[in-house]
C-alpha cells in the first residue's frame, strides 16, 4: 500500500524560494575581491538567481550542462549556487589551488560549458582558457567597467551586464529530483581527481540532516560565518542549510587570516563559524597576540582534519566557545559524523575525551568498521577496523571514472581506519595509507601529532613512519615551530612519556620550514614522505 501524500519533488530552487519569501531581510554580507564589505540580504539573493538562471537560457546553456565557478565564498557566488541549479543545470565548483594543469584536466573531464571566476584568477584562468574546448563562455564576477582592458580570454563576459540584461521573473522548473545538482572533485592525492554528482534530493537531504540540533544546530537566529571555502564540498553544504533555515551569512571572500576573521566575527556578530584547524591556527595566533576575546561567537564547527586537543582546549577552556568536531568526505556531501554529547552526565575529562572523537554518525549515515578480511569488528572503542559508510548522500559511484563503482556489498570504504564506541562515538585513528606498522604493532600517527602539537613552541606537526632495519618502519615526527620560538628535541620527545606506549614514542624529530599542505589544507604525507626520502635515523 502506498502513502497518498503530495508527490513534490526536493528541488534546490524550494530552498531559496523559501528564504525569499519568510527571511528576505536576513542579512548576507560579504568581502569582496573589490575589497570592501558588501551587503544584501536573502531576497535579493534569490532575485539574482533567477536573473542568473535566465542568462543562461540566454546563452543557450541546456539543462544538464555544467557551469563551472572558480571564486571565494561571497554572494554572487551564492547566487551562482542557486541559479546554475536550480535552472535544472549542473553547479560544477573549481577549486583555485590546484595548479593550471589539475584545472585544465577537470574542467575537460566535466565538460564545462561556462566558467564563472572571480577577477583575482583571471591570470589562473588565461592559463587553462585555450586548453579547454568545451567552455563556452567565460564569465567574469565584476561590472562590464572593471573587465580588463585586455586579456587572453576571447569574448569575455561581464557577471553583472549578464543579470543586468536579464529578468528577475522567472519560474524554476520543476523536473526529477534524482537530477544532478552538482560536482565536486576530490583533491587527487594519487591519480588524477576524481568527479562526486550530487542530485537534488541528496543535497536536500544533506541540508535537512545538517542543521538538527545535534548536528549544526543552526536556527534564523544564527549569523554563520563559512571560512571553509565554496569550493570545497560546496562549503559542507552550509550555503544550502543557511538557505533552508533563513540565517544570516558572513562571507570572507579572500581574507582569510587571524586579524581578517576576527574583526568578521566582531564586527557582523557571529555566532557560529565553521572551518579547517589551519585557519583557526591563524585566528588564534591573532587573538593571542592582541589579547582578544570572542563576544558573540558561541561554536565553531572544526573539520577536514582532526582538531588538535589543544586547540579544543583553548576555544572550550579560554574563550567558552563550543567545538563541534566534524568528519566527513567529498564523497558523502560531506557531513558524516558530528562530536554532540547525548547528555551533560558525566566528569569533564569523559565529556572532552568524548568529543576530541569524530562524533556520532548524522540521521542519513550508517557506518562500520571491519578488518581487512572483510569482518565486521565491535563497537567497543577498542577495535579498529576499515571504515565503511552508507546513506542517501554517499555516492554510488564516480562520474565516468570507468572503473566501476568503488562500493562494497553497498558500502562506500572510506580508506580511513577507526574505532567506534558503544555509544555511537567514531574516531579516527588513521588514514589506511598513513598507518605505521612497526614491529607488527600499528602506530596512530594521529595519537603523536596531537602530543607534539600541544608541545610549546610547535606551529604544525606530521608524524611519518621512516624505514627501520629490525623494525620494518618507526615513526618519527615533522615539526614546524611557531615564529621566534625555539623548540627543544630532547624535551619534545620527553614530552611523550606517560601519554603513549614507549615503543610508540617517535625515535627522532625533523624541524622543516613548512609542511605541504594539499587544496583543502589537509597535510599532504606522500609529499613529506618523497621530500625526506633520503632521512636515517639516528643510530641505525
Amino acid at each position: 500500500m502506498l502513502g497518498i501524500m503530495q508527490d513534490r519533488p526536493l528541488l534546490i530552487s524550494s530552498i531559496i524560494t523559501h528564504a525569499e519569501r519568510f527571511h528576505s531581510e536576513t542579512a548576507i554580507v560579504s568581502r569582496r575581491v573589490e575589497g570592501d564589505l558588501h551587503r544584501t540580504d536573502w531576497g535579493t539573493v534569490a532575485k539574482r538567481a533567477k536573473r542568473m538562471a535566465g542568462a543562461l537560457d540566454t546563452l543557450a546553456i541546456a539543462p544538464g550542462s555544467r557551469v563551472a565557478t572558480l571564486a571565494w565564498n561571497g554572494y554572487r557566488h551564492l547566487e551562482t549556487y542557486f541559479g546554475v541549479s536550480g535552472s535544472q543545470r549542473v553547479l560544477h565548483t573549481l577549486n583555485p589551488r590546484l595548479s593550471p594543469q589539475q584545472l585544465t584536466w577537470i574542467v575537460n573531464h566535466a565538460g564545462d560549458e561556462v566558467v564563472c571566476f572571480d577577477t583575482t584568477f583571471l591570470p589562473l584562468m588565461e592559463a587553462v582558457c585555450d586548453q579547454c574546448p568545451t567552455v563556452k563562455h567565460w564569465v567574469a564576477y565584476a561590472a562590464e567597467d572593471q573587465l580588463p582592458a585586455t586579456t587572453k580570454i576571447k569574448n569575455l563576459l561581464s557577471y553583472e551586464a549578464l543579470l543586468e540584461a536579464s529578468s528577475e521573473v522567472y519560474e524554476w522548473p520543476i523536473f526529477d529530483e534524482q537530477s544532478a545538482s552538482s560536482m565536486c572533485y576530490t583533491s587527487g592525492t594519487t591519480g588524477n581527481p576524481k568527479g562526486v554528482l550530487y542530485s537534488h534530493r541528496s543535497t536536500i537531504i544533506h541540508a535537512l540532516a545538517a542543521g538538527l540540533p545535534d548536528t549544526l544546530n543552526l536556527s534564523a537566529r544564527d549569523s554563520v560565518l563559512p571560512v571553509v571555502p565554496m569550493f570545497h564540498v560546496n562549503a559542507w553544504g552550509i550555503p544550502y542549510t543557511a538557505a533552508l533555515v533563513g540565517c544570516k551569512l558572513v562571507f570572507p571572500g579572500p581574507a582569510m587570516d587571524g586579524q581578517s576573521v576576527y574583526d568578521l566575527i566582531e564586527g557582523e556578530g557571529v555566532t557560529m563559524a565553521a572551518g579547517v584547524p589551519t585557519v583557526w591556527q591563524m585566528l588564534l595566533a591573532h587573538m593571542d597576540k592582541e589579547g582578544k576575546r570572542f563576544s558573540t561567537l558561541k561554536r565553531t564547527v572544526i573539520g577536514g582534519s582532526a582538531c588538535p586537543p589543544a586547540m579544543y582546549d583553548r576555544f572550550v577552556d579560554q574563550f567558552g566557545v563550543q567545538v563541534l568536531h566534524a568528519w566527513g568526505m567529498t564523497e558523502m556531501s560531506p557531513l558524516g559524523t558530528v562530536g554532540v554529547l547525548k547528555n551533560q552526565s558525566g566528569d569533564p575529562q569523559t565529556q572532552r575525551t568524548q568529543l576530541l572523537k569524530q562524533g556520532r554518525p548524522v540521521f542519513g549515515v550508517d557506518m562500520k568498521i571491519v578488518d581487512d578480511a572483510g569482518q565486521t569488528q565491535a563497537w567497543d572503542g577498542k577495535a579498529t577496523g576499515n571504515l565503511l559508510v552508507r546513506g542517501p548522500w554517499i555516492l554510488s559511484d564516480y562520474y565516468e571514472s570507468g572503473h566501476g563503482s568503488p562500493l562494497v556489498d553497498g558500502w562506500f570504504p572510506t580508506g580511513d581506519v577507526a574505532t567506534i564506541d558503544p555509544q555511537g562515538f567514531m574516531q579516527i585513528t588513521d588514514r589506511s595509507k598513513d598507518v605505521i606498522k612497526s614491529g607488527g604493532e600499528w602506530i596512530s600517527s594521529i595519537d603523536i601529532e596531537n602530543i607534539a602539537m600541544a608541545f610549546p613552541g610547535v606551529m604544525m606537526a606530521a608524524c611519518i613512519g621512516v624505514p627501520h632495519p629490525k623494525w620494518d618502519e618507526r615513526p618519527i615526527i615533522v615539526v614546524v615551530r611557531k615564529p621566534d620560538t625555539d623548540v627543544d628535541k630532547a624535551a619534545l620527545l620527553a614530552s611523550y612519556e606517560g601519554k603513549v606506549a614507549k615503543w610508540q614514542t617517535p625515535d627522532d624529530v625533523v624541524f622543516v620550514e613548512a609542511i605541504p599542505l594539499g587544496a583543502t589544507g589537509k597535510m599532504q604525507k606522500m609529499v613529506l614522505r618523497e621530500q625526506l626520502k633520503d632521512y636515517q635515523l639516528p643510530n641505525t
